[in-house]
């Protein structure tokens, strides 16, 4: 672990040598993919640094202690080499963490698709309830969200919902939601008062840029339709909605939500860059992970996640055994205590999967 940290010291203080240079600063596209690589080691550096100081400081005080005849002086010399001793083992704990692999889609921003499942009208009206939580979190954190494509029932339930979340963050901020949600409480259609049980699936996808997805003409499909639902004359006259179907991976994606041919079928395009990114990605991790599993759980949407008990005001995440009994504020997007719980526990899983 030393070893690796030494190296990245080192290469830290090249890349900081280099930004400084005159030939580095005129080529912007160098200066770029430098000051990247820079800022993403900084963190690390900067507290092995830290590391390598106070292990100066504890050597110092534990040599100069030995050659101390004075008595109360040796002491205070031992008690402050010990107490660097400490210090140099909480450090160690923080650059563990700072040294795990980090997702690569973390910082980008992500497609959020929610869909009502098992339930009927039940599950449609959850759903609806799941945007508007998503909503508001994402609010919260100032994240920007573009609707592209929703699919409404007469009772003001969601069949589907797809947005694009935009900002820096967004896929590290909403990965953990992906699975099944379940609902338990007395629906407003209910006249005995039983609890029934239904449930919505979330997916989040990171977005895939363009160079990251070549989508060739030959694999996809393109058919223009005209949109279903609320829309006046537009809906009759004008064929907007899109579909494309790609076939290697048989993904089919619809986009109805705008007026226009051409931004339909550029949100149509985003969502599918995503999804086939998220396919081939979700093989090459089960490939690599098939013996392992974080105590998040696989994040695979047919795994259920969450259960959302309204009797009882509770929310239980079954990755991570928590429950919270603060179902109103939770279902408004206060959400946070729980994501940083299961980030948490990832954290452990993959510190506790390097160890053995």
């Amino acid at each position: 672990m030393l070893k690796k940290l030494d190296a990245l010291l080192s290469r830290y203080n090249f890349l900081s040598e280099k930004l400084s240079q005159a030939e580095v600063i005129a080529d912007m596209d160098t200066w770029r993919k430098y000051s990247k690589e820079q800022a993403d080691l900084q963190e690390t550096a900067e507290k092995y640094q830290e590391y390598l100081q106070v292990q100066k400081e504890m050597d110092d005080a534990f040599l100069m202690s030995e050659e101390e005849t004075d008595s109360e002086m040796k002491k205070m010399l031992t008690d402050e080499g010990y107490a660097c001793k400490e210090k140099l083992a909480e450090i160690l704990g923080e650059l563990k963490i700072l040294l795990l692999p980090k997702d690569k889609n973390d910082e980008k921003s992500c497609i959020l698709e929610i869909r009502a499942g098992t339930g009927g009208e039940e599950a449609s009206l959850f759903a609806s309830e799941l945007c508007r939580m998503y909503l508001n979190y994402c609010a919260n954190h100032r994240l920007r969200v573009e609707e592209i494509d929703i699919s409404a029932t007469e009772l003001g339930g969601v069949k589907e919902a797809i947005y694009s979340v935009t900002g820096t963050g967004a896929y590290k901020l909403l990965k953990y939601e992906s699975g099944v949600h379940r609902v338990q409480r007395v629906p407003a259609t209910e006249t005995q008062g039983r609890i029934h049980t239904s449930a919505a699936t979330v997916a989040v996808l990171p977005e895939a840029e363009e160079v990251e997805v070549e989508i060739n003409d030959k694999d996809i499909r393109i058919d223009i339709f005209h949109s279903g639902g609320a829309g006046g004359q537009n809906v009759n006259k004008v064929a907007s909605a899109v579909r494309i179907t790609h076939f290697p991976t048989g993904i089919v994606v619809t986009c109805q939500d705008e007026r226009s041919q051409l931004k339909n079928k550029e949100r149509a395009f985003k969502v599918l860059r995503s999804r086939i990114y998220d396919f081939y990605n979700g093989q090459n991790a089960k490939e690599r992970e098939e013996n392992r599993r974080s105590m998040v759980g696989s994040g695979d949407r047919s795994e259920r996640i969450r259960t959302y008990n309204f009797p009882q005001s509770r929310v239980t995440d079954h990755r991570i055994g928590l429950s919270q009994y603060n179902l109103d504020a939770f279902m408004t997007g206060e959400i946070d205590s729980m994501v940083e719980a299961l980030a948490i526990a990832d954290r452990e899983a993959m510190l506790a999967s390097q160890e053995n």
